[in-house]
């Protein structure tokens, strides 16, 4: 087909007429008559556009909106820039591919409408090279094909060629003027959909940053040097699901000489439960303060704690509190995991929480049990994140499977916490533990 019977073939003629004003709001009515080769069968489609004066929001969207025709028949360019126009959008017109990619990269339009065929660059090589465009702003501009060719190896040849839609001529203008609406609500909903994904990485990085400010703080006030005790190892771990968790453990000086251990899990991970662990450093410390036994200790942290959140929030704990004269040592435990005590003579005895966690009761009562840690006995404090999987394994952990993993053989504090914590967790360099983790062991020396 040449060009001058495709754009005899593309559009006859086209015919204003505006009606006058009446009751109505006024009309003008764009008439465009199409025909094929044979004159006994001509396709008449009328299309009606009603321009509302108070329509102007939408006006103001379409004359925002950039289209660049691009065809080498000037009067096919001429038909659809006068009926784009007509609808409120913008155009540019250009007769070939190459003179269409300066234009783009001088100005980017919001769609393009891109002939097929074409002498030059023809539309599947103006697109290829608009794809391959090193600026995504470019490479992703919405492309309409028109093309004379009705097959479905036509079609798949637009598409192959980065077509985001295909006309077919003779070109239907409401199927047109619809395709042309998607394609620019497709391209709205990607900018809106990259702007959120922006706003998204903004806040994401805010975080990061918040996160490590609150990683630092927390850090200072988990201990990492253990307290001269002559005669008793300590060793510690401290491993967050991120940089902040909900776990604290630490130790306070008692009176007569007694040394208090603590082990707390607030609800929840991230900077929430961050906040509880600093709130219990500061509840047990002025908790040793004002009392003498771990008993009571318990009961004043319990006491402010449910003071300040009710009982919309709560956190397990433990407690021990170690003559390192005479080894003798009393427990209490709020719904925490059991305390582990590893004797030198390959025993294991469990000692389990009593009282409900600390802030669901507002007068639980806290128990003690008493121990007596000889030579070579050993007690491990440890947070729920120890019953994480192990190696291999494919369920959790329970407190009598963890007395298994114990090693009576360990010569010191250091030795018996690594143990359980290789036997116990999996690999730091795979899927990691799926909750934070704590633990405390304290050893009299042989």
């Amino acid at each position: 087909m040449n060009r001058a019977s495709e754009s005899e073939n593309f559009i006859n003629g086209i015919a204003l007429t505006t009606y006058p004003q009446s009751d109505s709001l006024p009309i003008t009515k764009i008439a465009i008559v199409f025909k094929t080769n044979a004159p006994a069968k001509i396709d008449t489609n009328t299309i009606t556009v009603r321009f509302r004066s108070e329509s102007k929001e939408e006006m103001s969207n379409n004359s925002r909106v950039q289209i660049l025709v691009v065809d080498d028949d000037a009067m096919i360019r001429t038909i659809l820039t006068q009926l784009l126009t007509s609808a409120g959008y913008q155009c540019d017109q250009c007769e070939d591919g190459a003179k269409a990619l300066e234009m783009i990269h001088a100005k980017q339009p919001s769609l393009l409408l891109l002939d097929f065929d074409m002498p030059g660059l023809n539309g599947a090589e103006v697109l290829k090279r608009l794809r391959a465009d090193s600026d995504p702003a470019i490479a992703q501009i919405p492309a309409i094909m028109l093309t004379g060719h009705g097959s479905e190896a036509s079609e798949v040849r637009c598409l192959q060629a980065g077509a985001d839609d295909f006309v077919t001529k003779p070109t239907n203008a409401a199927v047109l003027r619809a395709r042309i609406e998607t394609q620019l609500r497709l391209r709205f909903m990607r900018r809106q959909l990259e702007r959120q994904n922006d706003e998204l990485e903004d806040w994401r990085c805010n975080l990061e940053r918040d996160l490590a400010a609150a990683r630092l703080t927390q850090q200072s006030l988990i201990p990492h040097k253990p307290p001269m005790l002559p005669g008793w190892q300590i060793a510690t771990c401290y491993r967050p699901v991120i940089q902040v968790g909900g776990d604290i453990y630490g130790w306070l000086p008692m009176k007569e000489g007694r040394i208090l251990f603590w082990i707390a899990d607030g609800t929840g991970h991230g900077a929430a439960a961050a906040l509880l662990t600093t709130l219990a450093k500061l509840l047990f410390h002025h908790g040793s303060v004002e009392h003498n036994t771990p008993a009571r200790i318990m009961e004043a942290v319990n006491h402010d704690f449910r003071s300040i959140f009710g009982a919309r929030s709560f956190m397990t704990a433990m407690c021990v509190a170690v003559d390192p004269e005479s080894g003798s040592a009393s427990v209490v435990g709020a719904g925490h995991p059991p305390l582990l005590v590893v004797r030198h003579d390959s025993a294991t005895e469990s000692i389990a929480s009593i009282a409900p966690p600390l802030g669901l009761l507002e007068h639980p009562e806290f128990t003690e049990a008493r121990i007596n840690l000889e030579s070579g006995d050993a007690f491990l404090l440890y947070t729920d994140g120890l019953f994480g999987s192990t190696k291999g394994a494919r369920h959790r952990l329970t407190p009598k499977s963890l007395e298994k993993l114990l090693d009576h053989s360990a010569v010191s504090a250091e030795a018996l916490l690594k143990g359980i914590l290789d036997r116990a967790l999996p690999d730091e360099a795979s899927d990691g533990s799926p909750d934070d983790v704590a633990a405390l062991a304290v050893r009299r020396a042989a």
